[in-house]
């Protein structure tokens, strides 16, 4: 029987020279931006499905791909974006929601696919009701913890990659973890003594690109 490997994934929240950038949090993801200037924050979400649209998955996406070759993996992350989906990992939770698809604001269970077109304020569900991206922002719930949390119980291997574990309630997944399984943490700010002295931890402080398919190779054996 497959290994059940359980990966969990974040990224720079605000990378150099990225859309965040130039973006104050609390103008473009929060529900109080929403109800202060819904265009603007469409707006900046259409340019997030753009910019993603432009980006090609790259040899991390690829590594935890190929993974799935050998065993059972499911990719919980933070990411909103749909580079894992488009390098082929079938099993993806996204905690923080999806840019590529749009809710309801009269519920947040009424989902649908959006792609990459442009959503504006003219944009509603069947209902009436306005579209929104379908995100979770600050001051937000995240519902696929409850989801996330069985799966990580429940896997034989634990990667955590590009966090430094610092962040709730993401952070807090790792918690539910068995003891002694071997945990792979793939990040140069790494949180590690966040771990149990007596945890089965290896570091690769590593970029993830570059540590990735080093770990996959070891995976095979």
């Amino acid at each position: 029987m497959a290994e059940e490997l359980t990966l969990m994934l974040s990224a720079t929240f605000r990378g150099a020279g990225g859309l965040w950038e130039s973006h104050r949090v609390e103008d473009v993801a929060t529900p109080e931006a929403w109800d202060e200037d819904l265009d603007r924050v469409l707006r900046f979400y259409n340019l997030c499905r753009k910019a993603e649209a432009e980006a090609q998955p790259n040899a991390a996406h690829i590594a935890l791909a190929k993974l799935e070759d050998r065993h059972e993996v499911t990719i919980i992350t933070r990411n909103i974006d749909d580079l894992h989906k488009r390098a082929e990992s079938s099993r993806v939770i996204h905690l923080h929601g999806e840019t590529m698809k749009a809710r309801s604001t009269c519920g947040s269970d009424r989902v649908v696919v959006w792609g990459c077109r442009d959503m504006v304020v003219a944009d509603h569900c069947p209902l009436g009701s306005q579209l929104r991206p379908h995100v979770v922002w600050f001051g937000e719930d995240v519902p696929d913890y409850v989801r996330a949390i069985p799966v990580v119980s429940g896997a034989d291997v634990l990667m955590v990659i590009g966090t430094s574990s610092q962040v709730y309630p993401a952070a807090g997944l790792v918690e539910f973890a068995c003891p002694g399984i071997p945990i792979h943490v793939v990040a140069a700010d790494s949180g590690i003594g966040r771990f149990a002295p007596e945890a089965d931890v290896r570091h690769f402080p590593e970029a993830a690109t570059a540590a990735l398919p080093i770990v996959e190779e070891l995976m095979k054996a």
